[in-house]
């Protein structure tokens, strides 16, 4: 008698459909330092400027948005330390933004920041304008990768300002950057499983890339820094990812959304244009082995969702031979309408 297992995807479902959101780049605006990591340039594509022409820009660009009538959309703050921007500023974008809550154009209002930058007191105060969630760039909570990448805080800043977000009655989204100096595999695993004890409501994971004109370049050349292999990182984010989706922690976003300047500026690291492809690939690879595993049997068939038939295949089918060697050749991989998978051993 054959032994049949049903499951669904690992990863998180979300209750309804994502919302648009319109990202307001606040280029390196309220950042105490420079992170040696850093070029915020280079990955918005933006310039710095004036926060009075950035907040001009926004409120013409909601009333376009209003007077066309837009669909519901959300609006981030990102690109700055949102929280440390200078008096009175981060009450008035926000404050901005909520003004359109009223009229229905926005339906939730983030913002990006540091954990060193996390005042309670100013927390409560956006909170009550209308921010409902802050994402913080933790990038890591390890000692020395802190150190060595120049954020000019510890751990235990890093802690304390996640736990901030939460007592002041905000939602909670994390960055971690795999990859950073003096950062081990094992250190980054690490970092997921203390992000996920914060409770987060979602995640970005940006592995590090060394870009032109920053101090990390610098490291690169003088060979105090060696960023990780492309095979690596791939293989700790899907086992990141696999630890998040048990818990149920959405990861919104793998890889940098890429500009083409910031392309073009890459000197080293595991950039790829399918990075979040390919490492989500893996980890439902993994997933599924763990669940034929569990039966006890070879694997003999695999029925998927259809909308998943890429992601089983992976990145130009390189994973079919992952897949053989469980005993699933590639006619045994079978899409069908159903929205759970059936394995057969």
């Amino acid at each position: 008698m054959p032994r049949l297992i049903a499951f669904r995807h690992p990863r998180p479902r979300r209750g309804s459909a994502t919302r648009r959101i319109l990202p307001v780049f606040l280029p390196q605006h309220g950042c105490p330092g420079r992170c040696r990591f850093c070029s915020q340039r280079l990955q918005t594509g933006l310039d710095r400027k004036p926060l009075t022409e950035h907040h001009a820009q926004l409120a013409a660009e909601l009333d376009r948005l209003h007077r066309t009538g837009s669909q519901p959309l959300e609006i981030g703050f990102y690109g700055a330390t949102f929280t440390a921007l200078p008096e009175p500023w981060p009450e008035r974008f926000v404050a901005l933004a909520a003004s359109y809550m009223k009229q229905g154009l926005i339906a939730r209002i983030r913002c990006s920041t540091r954990p060193d930058a996390c005042d309670f007191s100013l927390l409560s105060r956006l909170r009550d304008l209308g921010l409902e969630l802050v994402e913080i760039g933790v990038q890591t909570f390890d000692a020395e990768a802190l150190a060595r990448s120049g954020r000019g805080h510890g751990p235990a800043e890093a802690l304390a300002g996640c736990r901030a977000v939460h007592e002041a009655g905000l939602a909670l989204g994390l960055h971690l950057m795999p990859g950073l100096p003096g950062q081990s595999g094992a250190a980054f695993l690490r970092d997921v499983d203390t992000a996920v004890s914060l409770e987060p409501e979602s995640m970005r994971l940006h592995p590090c890339l060394v870009l032109a004109g920053t101090p990390l370049a610098e490291d690169l050349t003088a060979g105090s820094y060696r960023p990780w292999g492309l095979g690596r990182t791939i293989n700790l984010l899907a086992l990141a990812l696999l630890r998040l989706w048990s818990r149920s922690v959405d990861v919104i976003r793998l890889g940098v959304a890429p500009e083409e300047a910031f392309v073009t500026s890459i000197l080293a690291g595991p950039w790829h244009a399918a990075l979040g492809q390919r490492a989500m690939s893996l980890a439902l690879y993994l997933y599924v082995r763990s669940r034929a595993a569990a039966l006890g049997l070879p694997a003999r068939r695999l029925r998927l969702p259809r909308r998943y038939q890429s992601d089983v295949r992976g990145w130009r089918g390189e994973l079919l031979p992952a897949w053989r060697k469980i005993g699933l050749e590639p006619e045994a991989l079978i899409a069908w309408d159903c929205e759970f998978f059936l394995l057969e051993a």
